[in-house]
């Protein structure tokens, strides 16, 4: 038996056993397996909960953030789990809200010889497109919850109108 005689492509005889990969060429089957797991792994980071901590780099979509637009005001609702009021910034400006956020966190224990740190940041923009009374802006922080409340001005709110939807029968 040679060597070629051991490479399972380039043989048209029609005896040749199935790889694990499947019937096909194996290097395509692990081409495609391998682009699989890392569609898989990168799947996570475009969800809501990044796949590490729940900390990511700026624009990654964290912090998860409810945009309710009433008729008076504009509600933003952002979920932060596991920080304080003092780790968050709100800020207004030129018409977008952004949300910033930083944790540390250090753990240590002598009696195991372990020590953990953690360090993570956010920074989440979010463009309003409307005018906004900024003197009038609100911020409540309980249990985890950050809502901003930011009114309308007079002039936002006489710009919307209702517009009639004519049915087709």
């Amino acid at each position: 038996m040679s060597v070629r005689d051991l490479i399972p492509w380039g043989r048209d005889d029609g005896n040749r056993p199935p790889t694990i990969f499947g019937d096909g060429d194996p290097f395509l089957s692990l081409h495609r397996e391998v682009n699989r797991l890392f569609d898989d792994v990168l799947r996570g980071f475009d969800s809501r909960l990044p796949a590490l901590g729940r900390f990511s780099s700026p624009g990654s979509g964290w912090p998860s953030v409810e945009i309710s637009d009433g008729e008076k005001e504009i509600r933003v609702t952002a979920e932060v789990p596991g920080l304080g009021e003092n780790d968050i910034e709100v800020l207004l400006e030129d018409g977008v809200l952004t949300l910033k956020g930083e944790k540390r966190s250090e753990t240590e224990d002598k009696d195991r010889r372990f020590s953990e740190r953690f360090y993570g940041r956010f920074e989440r923009r979010i463009p309003l497109g409307l005018e906004i009374e900024e003197d009038k802006v609100s911020a409540d922080f309980r249990n985890g919850v950050l809502t901003v409340t930011l009114p309308k001005t007079e002039r936002a709110r006489a710009r919307a109108r209702r517009i009639a939807i004519n049915g087709k029968s």
